[in-house]
């Protein structure tokens, strides 16, 4: 499936802000056998007084910006074409529940994507006796590790409902997973607790997600919005699966990505600083189109 793809990021400031350093993490990334970006561009308004980038310890891309005082506004546009090859096969080669602790005993592999960098807890997911209870008794029937995988997923969905005003982005996953309601930010962040507490590796993943109109309605403009799902590590023979259980399914075509990390702070859209002396607010929206 080829994607035309859009985000819009802006901020508005009550009074004019000092300088500022911002690190970007909104560009799709380039997956071999899975993902080919075919054009990508980031621009800037008012442009910055310095510009670079870097690719970060996960893989993913990130632009560097040094934004000059006095702004009132300030706004992020990423446009781009990508290629999505592949769809999550539904094939189960995963390992055996009881034996995935023996495969990750085998690992050495230090790297980027070493499933040893997401099986503990981290700075916002914390292993939750909660949620941990929550998923052993969601995954008792599951023989395999994706079985597991998509267990918990159903049963987070099951228990949670969608609620964009529920949280706010850096709510504590135990007071969404205990109030029952959040985006998915809060459903992944809930089901990577939950797996890791199994001895699960799973990665948090920021993307897009394409959305399709009822039938009879119009598609709109700017109506998909940003989006995250999970990566699991189910053992040495499948590697690694994606599962959405703000959707209760595994990824497919629908889904574009723009990075891996351990939870939402490694591949946040926006991060940096800035220095203010009033209130802001920030909107983003986003176009996913695709093309014949």
């Amino acid at each position: 499936m080829l994607y035309r793809l859009r985000l819009s990021i802006r901020y508005a400031f009550a009074r004019p802000t000092g300088a500022g350093r911002q690190l970007l993490r909104i560009s799709p990334a380039d997956l071999p056998g899975l993902q080919e970006v075919q054009q990508t561009r980031i621009a800037v308004t008012p442009l910055p007084t310095e510009r670079g980038g870097f690719v970060d310890f996960f893989g993913n891309e990130v632009t560097e910006l040094a934004l000059p005082a006095g702004l009132t506004q300030v706004r992020f546009d990423m446009t781009g074409r990508v290629l999505r090859l592949a769809e999550e096969t539904e094939l189960d080669l995963s390992a055996a529940a009881r034996s995935l602790a023996a495969d990750l005993d085998q690992i050495a592999d230090l790297g980027p994507h070493s499933p040893l960098h997401f099986l503990r807890a981290s700075p916002r997911i914390p292993l939750a006796a909660d949620i941990a209870a929550f998923a052993g008794a969601a995954c008792a029937e599951a023989r395999t590790v994706r079985q597991q995988v998509e267990s918990l997923g159903r049963a987070i969905h099951g228990h949670m409902r969608f609620d964009a005003r529920a949280t706010e982005v850096d709510t504590p996953i135990a007071d969404s997973f205990a109030g029952r309601h959040g985006v998915c930010q809060d459903f992944s962040q809930i089901m990577i607790s939950g797996l890791r507490s199994l001895g699960i590796p799973a990665a948090y993943v920021s993307g897009f997600l394409r959305t399709i109109p009822p039938p009879g309605r119009p598609r709109l403009e700017g109506a998909d919005a940003m989006h995250a799902w999970v990566r699991a590590w189910t053992g040495a023979e499948a590697g690694w699966c994606e599962y959405d259980p703000t959707n209760r399914c595994f990824v497919g075509a629908d889904h574009v990505t723009i990075g891996y990390g351990r939870d939402y702070g490694d591949v946040a859209p926006v991060t940096g600083s800035m220095r203010l002396a009033g209130s802001q607010s920030g909107s983003h929206s986003v176009d996913i189109a695709t093309e014949d």
